[in-house]
């Protein structure tokens, strides 16, 4: 028997996921955190400031993908997701400024959570 045997038949501990299913995920603990800090925003304004630029992050990483030329997702679904990746970067300011709520930026990604999931909303 080969040493590498007990490697090739070895249970997996964790089934391999999909990108959708990461993405899902991240949107939702962002999210979560993002109406965390909105309602503890009078008392811990640097944990929304940290939650903002965190779903930011997300979203920035989110555009540059699909700003590559290889990305499979239809044209006008990029262009889309492109432009709320813009909006939520004016709208965090428009919250860091005390001029808006959380709540539109966690409902945004909560449409592009449904999306991923195959619920529509997303585009």
């Amino acid at each position: 028997m080969s040493y590498q045997a007990p490697i090739a038949y070895a249970r997996q501990e964790a089934p391999t996921r999909s990108f959708r299913s990461v993405e899902y995920d991240l949107l939702a603990q962002v999210t979560r955190r993002l109406r965390a800090a909105w309602s503890t925003r009078e008392t811990d304004y640097p944990g929304l400031v940290r939650a903002l630029a965190d779903n930011q992050q997300v979203w920035s990483t989110l555009a540059a993908d699909v700003a590559l030329p290889g990305n499979g997702l239809p044209a006008v679904l990029r262009a889309r997701l492109f432009y709320l990746y813009e909006f939520t970067a004016h709208h965090s300011s428009a919250v860091m400024n005390g001029k808006a709520s959380v709540e539109v930026l966690a409902d945004i990604n909560t449409a592009v959570m449904r999306g991923l999931r195959g619920e529509g909303g997303a585009g």
